[in-house]
């Protein structure tokens, strides 16, 4: 039988508030532990989930430290990208990684930077592969192959139809754009004196023309072209159109640029003489013709730009003339002169006369070189 102590059933016994006060404080002292237990649980669920959110938002920046920065190479496949005029290496740069040409900007730059010449690339259209190497990207760009361009050269004295011919046959503008390009005058900065007419004010010279260039673009710049030419060469705003009419006959009529300088001085001479110019060329050019031989019957077709009908320079240039003209006729041979004749179209050799007799004689080796060069 199990003995029980009086102080455990009797009421009034004095260790009875002390056990039961124990029990309270055990009872304390395990809520307590549940709590810390709770609180370290809590703890660790909300710093595993802090460092899981910044795990994520670190994992990036990490895996930059780790991933380069740079495609292998050499690059696949082709895109067109542009390089705007005036663009700086860090754009250049930007406009690459977003092309996917290069992996990052940091891998052309750093490419740029160890390549002499590349900080002369050109503005332009290029032709490059996809997830190429930084230093093979500033090779594409600094190789002129790459460059998407067609270049067009207009020689001194080219007519403007024949310059049509040639921008259409050498770029992917058409001669039906170039057509009505040409139309809107004003939009091109035609002066008012040259009466719609692009004849002459296209400058002679070789041009780059990119995909994105359209006819307007490509005969204003030749038009601006030609007021620069002429402004260098300082002729003045009021005579541009007279110093390039007169420019462009001795261009026609000149073979050598030797010989400018007294063309000019004959064309000169017969003005200030009143007698009609007599020039083929001007009447080849009214003809459509580009022989050098004239008729009878053609001195006598009704043109204005029939110099053997009328009197003074024509209406207008006949074709697009060169520096070396432009300057002969601002500054003429002195000279009598009233004629010259080419005597040997083939080698263009050209003499000049100043009485009509002696023109005769000049006449006579032209008519004899005609006969074994019959037709031209």
């Amino acid at each position: 039988m199990t003995e029980m102590s009086l102080s455990d059933v009797v009421p009034g016994s004095p260790q009875g508030p002390r056990r039961r006060s124990q029990r309270a404080a055990e009872k304390r002292r395990k809520r307590r532990k549940r709590r810390t237990w709770v609180t370290v649980l809590i703890m660790v669920v909300v710093l595993g989930a802090a460092g899981g959110a910044a795990y994520f938002t670190l994992k990036p920046l990490l895996a930059s430290f780790n991933t380069p920065s740079d495609f292998a190479g050499p690059g696949h496949g082709s895109v067109t990208v542009q390089i705007p005029a005036g663009a700086t290496g860090s754009q250049i740069a930007v406009i690459l990684a977003k092309a996917g040409v290069v992996k990052t900007a940091k891998a052309y730059l750093a490419a740029a930077a160890d390549t002499p010449g590349a900080s002369s690339i050109q503005p332009g259209t290029y032709e490059m592969k996809l997830e190429m190497t930084g230093q093979g990207a500033v090779q594409a760009l600094l190789d002129p192959q790459a460059k998407q361009l067609r270049r067009v050269t207009i020689p001194e004295g080219t007519r403007l139809a024949v310059i049509f011919d040639k921008i259409a046959s050498s770029t992917s503008i058409t001669k039906a754009q170039l057509t009505a390009a040409a139309k809107d005058t004003a939009a091109l900065g035609l002066p008012p004196e040259a009466h719609g007419s692009l004849e002459g004010y296209l400058w002679p010279a070789t041009y780059d023309v990119e995909p994105t260039t359209t006819a307007a673009d490509l005969l204003r710049e030749m038009v601006a072209h030609t007021t620069d030419q002429l402004d260098q060469l300082g002729v003045a705003e009021k005579d541009r159109h007279r110093v390039l009419t007169l420019a462009s006959l001795v261009q026609a009529e000149g073979r050598h640029p030797a010989d400018f300088g007294k063309i000019a001085r004959v064309l000169d001479n017969r003005i200030a003489a009143k007698r009609n110019l007599e020039l083929d060329t001007t009447l080849h050019y009214a003809l459509n013709k580009f022989t050098v031989f004239t008729s009878n019957k053609d001195t006598k077709f009704p043109s204005p730009y029939n110099t053997y009908l009328h009197p003074g320079l024509p209406p207008g240039p006949i074709d697009s003339p060169g520096a070396e003209a432009v300057k002969a006729a601002l500054d003429p041979t002195p000279g009598p002169w009233m004629y010259f004749v080419a005597t040997n179209p083939s080698t263009g050799e050209t003499k000049f006369a100043v009485t009509d007799a002696d023109r005769q004689k000049l006449l006579a080796e032209y008519n004899a070189w005609q006969k074994t060069h019959p037709g031209q």
